[in-house]
């Protein structure tokens, strides 16, 4: 750049783009943990500084006096830098990037921080501001003088315009490299990595604004009119099953992708031997001490596994458009199955994820769930080789997460996510490779049932560790899918493997059915039932089952040991499941031969769409609690508001030892019952290989 080029006013323009393009990569590179996993992403991470600085700097060459123009081009590339460091700063205390609320909520940060903020500081960070230093200096000694000539107003536009492009061109390649970065929102570190600082905060300004917008109209009026909806509707419970599960700790053992059709399934390899994909979760679903499901689905939408944990946790449904956790889980009031069971029944509660603590917002939604423990990525000892891009391997998971359950006092309420059944289904360790692929001719389906085998033998391993311990016999256990593994698009290369020489719009909403099991040890009425429900039904199942009145609960499900509930599964796109047939965007199918009923049978046809107006009320009550966050209105749980100012997940296994040590002889923790000694040594794990070689012996 010759000088006369940097004394002219875009030539300042391009030394202030030029420097925090730097900065920012600086920070990608030494502050922040963006995994890179392809070239693609490293060539997004590389550009995607670029079109946002340019945009917002391009603001003062349309000011034509010269003051004012280089005042205001340096307060916004100050203004830039101080965003960036921030973000370093409070990344560094809590894994995660700064929200509009956040910095709204200045003192929650500073607490947040506090008397940390000189320990956070290191030598490196005054690179992020030496630049501001030294470009200040020169103006002052006017080696960087200013250049009274003011930029042609069409040469501005163009530079905005162009910044434009480069923007579009940027969320192009981000929806290429993963498609619903936008609508989905999977995850703080996701935006930044793909969109860069500067624009994931416009993004979530955005959000923010929308949510708030929603939630300043909503009213305790609202709320009355959805509890009075309710009421109306049959809240049957199963007496035989209330209070089986009385005290009993609760082990949520989360299957990642599993599709209902991998119970009994069973693989041919080359040589036409027949291997089974789930041995031990299979023995389980069979157990006279479970009550499993065999017509149980999935009711997630954008949100994924999060629409599963809401379900599951709260009974309400997630969000039409979006992810409720990333959307509103650090806002919203719940009713939510930790906070119950902390506040009424005196339960600890933690969840356990072998991933990042802000992947789909958990490290604030939890809070607001009510959990008082979450062990994240950050809690375990991770690397390349036991791990993948959605974090720990399901055997290191399991077994790393003994040393943190053993100190938990009973009773508990645990949830376990389990994540190596994902999607690509084929980044196993090169020791628990040996379980055979199909072909269907689709790569990314070939490996599911191997992945799947994977993780029902880490299962089974956690198991024999439970039972080891002495938790088997006081816990119930219940293993649910969260989601389809295979999706829509792709599920009907699967026909061959089930027989069918065609896949229909039917076989797809069947392929919905997800594995649902309650292991109860001690019990033997379990059997595999037949009623249809879904994910939204479990919350009010356990409820019954460890004896808690959930009458004044606002739930959207029912219990699933019912004997006379409304066998009706609402689907978040509208769709719905009775217990007679299936309806799917107007069409109508019967559940037992799959014939489309439209034309056959009318009456049924006309009874279907009258359904179809209680399902879209279902799913509008959930709406209006959701976006109108119309729970803070709701007294009649008897829940107290949960105080998230006093949970901090960053040092949850000290504050659990410490509980022990004030307990003393009273302590109900594993560690403590076991005489003060660990449990891990209990802990048994082996490869694939090395089970396999004791077989061959």
């Amino acid at each position: 750049m010759t000088k006369h080029k940097l004394n002219s006013r875009f030539g300042f323009f391009l030394l202030l783009t030029i420097l925090l393009w730097a900065k920012n990569l600086f920070a990608y590179s030494v502050d922040f943990d963006l995994r890179l996993d392809n070239a693609l992403q490293v060539f997004i991470l590389l550009i995607n500084p670029i079109a946002t600085t340019m945009l917002f700097l391009s603001i003062f060459l349309f000011i034509n006096r010269t003051r004012p123009a280089y005042i205001t081009g340096y307060l916004i590339y100050l203004l830039l830098s101080i965003l960036l460091f921030a973000n370093v700063i409070y990344y560094q205390e809590f894994t995660d990037f700064l929200t509009i609320d956040t910095i709204l909520g200045a003192g929650k940060v500073a607490n947040g921080l506090g008397e940390s903020a000189i320990r956070l500081f290191k030598p490196h960070h005054m690179l992020y501001f030496l630049d501001c230093v030294v470009v200040l200096v020169l103006f002052l000694l006017k080696k960087l003088p200013f250049d009274t000539r003011p930029v042609r107003a069409r040469f501005a536009f163009s530079v905005t315009i162009a910044s434009l492009l480069f923007l579009s061109g940027n969320i192009i390649l981000a929806e290429t490299s993963r498609p619903g970065l936008l609508t989905r929102t999977f995850s703080r570190d996701y935006l930044v990595k793909y969109l860069g600082i500067n624009a994931y905060t416009v993004y979530d300004g955005v959000k923010t604004y929308e949510v708030s917008q929603i939630r300043a109209q909503a009213s305790p009026n609202d709320m009355e009119k959805l509890v009075e909806k309710l009421r109306q509707q049959p809240k049957e419970t199963n007496a035989e099953t209330f209070g089986i599960a009385k005290d009993k700790n609760i082990i949520y053992v989360h299957l990642e992708s599993a599709h209902q059709f991998l119970i009994d399934y069973k693989v041919k390899d080359e040589n036409g031997e027949e291997h089974e994909v789930m041995p031990f979760v299979n023995s389980l679903y069979h157990n006279n001490s479970s009550f499993s499901f065999d017509n149980f689905y999935h009711q997630v939408g954008a949100g994924k596994t999060s629409d599963a944990e809401t379900l599951l946790e709260n009974s309400l449904f997630g969000l039409n458009q979006g992810a409720l956790f990333s959307q509103l889980g650090g806002k919203n009031t719940f009713n939510a199955a930790p906070a119950l069971l902390d506040q009424k029944l005196g339960y600890t509660t933690a969840a356990f994820h072998g991933n990042a603590g802000n992947f789909w917002n958990r490290n604030e939604t939890y809070k607001k769930f009510g959990y008082q423990h979450f062990f994240d990525s950050s809690y375990y000892k991770i690397n390349d080789g036991n791990s993948f891009q959605y974090g720990l391997h399901d055997k290191p998971f399991f077994q790393q997460s003994v040393k943190y359950m053993e100190h938990l006092q009973q009773p508990f309420y645990a949830k376990f996510l389990a994540v190596s059944n994902h999607y690509p289904f084929s980044e196993l360790p090169d020791t628990e490779l040996g379980f055979p692929n199909v072909d269907t001719g689709d790569s990314t389906i070939d490996g599911y049932f191997a992945t799947a085998n994977y993780t029902d033998t880490a299962i089974k391993e956690f198991f024999d560790y439970l039972k080891a311990s002495g938790l088997y016999e006081n816990s119930m256990i219940v293993l649910y899918g969260d989601h389809y593994g295979i999706s829509d698009s792709r599920i009907k290369k699967t026909k061959e493997l089930f027989g069918k020489e065609d896949w229909t719009t039917f076989d797809t909403m069947q392929a919905q059915k997800v594995p649902l099991i309650i292991h109860i040890p001690g019990q033997d009425k379990g059997t595999v039932n037949h009623t249809y429900g879904g994910q939204v039904d479990l919350l009010p199942t356990l409820l019954n089952m460890i004896g808690y009145d959930s009458e004044n609960l606002m739930l959207l499900g029912n219990d699933l040991l019912s004997p006379n509930r409304e066998q009706l599964v609402v689907f978040r796109n509208g769709n719905f499941v009775s217990k007679d047939y299936s309806y799917h965007k107007g069409d109508v199918y019967d559940n037992q031969t799959g014939e489309l009923l439209n034309f056959s049978q009318p009456e049924v046809f006309e009874e279907a769409k009258e359904v179809k107006k209680k399902v879209d009320e279902q799913l509008a009550i959930s709406d209006q609690i959701n976006n109108g966050d119309l729970l803070r209105f709701y007294h009649h749980s008897g829940l107290n508001p949960v105080k998230t100012e006093q949970i901090s997940y960053k040092n949850s296994l000290d504050t659990l030892l410490s509980i022990e040590k004030k307990l003393g002889d009273h302590s109900t923790s594993v560690f403590s019952t076991n005489g003060g000694r660990s449990t891990e040594e209990l802990y048994k794990t082996k490869s694939y290989e090395e089970y396999a070689e004791e077989a061959n012996k």
